[in-house]
């Protein structure tokens, strides 16, 4: 490829529609706009919708097990909890022993709430107009992203402790 090539596809890679960061952030919030009308008749919202996912793996789990299952900060986690505990679909209860871990539990209401969010995926897959099979590559690619991301961030972190030491 000549220069002058190399210097209009760098020029190219400056273009919005070329934007991992821009394609990523639009699919986001499109996605999780269609979840809003197939949530709402739970009462959830997508974040609680999450939480909701990963006490129905396992319950009862700390708040920050819940947090680190869904690579957000404890101190997000506070509202989205209060708001299921008040909808009576978790207890929240610190640990005997340990005064500064809460057991997050999945109240009867919120395991019962599991049999109605059991058509969430295929209704969602519906109205995506995608297959299981394109849910699931799509899932493999964009946890893929988000273990490069991880890792990235982690190396970053290090570094810098590194540098700030030394």
């Amino acid at each position: 490829m000549s220069g002058r090539a190399d210097l209009m596809r760098g020029a190219d890679d400056l273009l919005l529609e070329h934007q991992l960061c821009f394609a990523l952030a639009v699919a986001s919030r499109s996605v999780i706009a269609s979840y809003r009308p197939v949530l709402e008749p739970l009462g959830l919202t997508h974040p609680q919708y999450l939480v909701m996912l990963a006490l129905w793996e396992r319950s009862p789990r700390t708040v920050r097990d819940v947090s680190d299952a869904l690579l957000l900060e404890p101190a997000t986690m506070t509202p989205l909890l209060k708001r299921l505990e008040e909808a009576g679909l978790v207890t929240r209860t610190r640990q005997p022993g340990n005064e500064r871990a809460l057991d997050v539990t999945l109240t009867q209401a919120g395991r019962a709430l599991r049999e109605k969010a059991l058509a969430v995926p295929v209704t969602m897959m519906a109205r995506l107009g995608i297959s299981r099979g394109d849910a699931e590559e799509l899932h493999r690619s964009m946890m893929k992203l988000v273990d490069a991301a991880q890792a990235s961030r982690e190396a970053d972190a290090a570094e810098t402790a590194r540098t700030s030491v030394g």
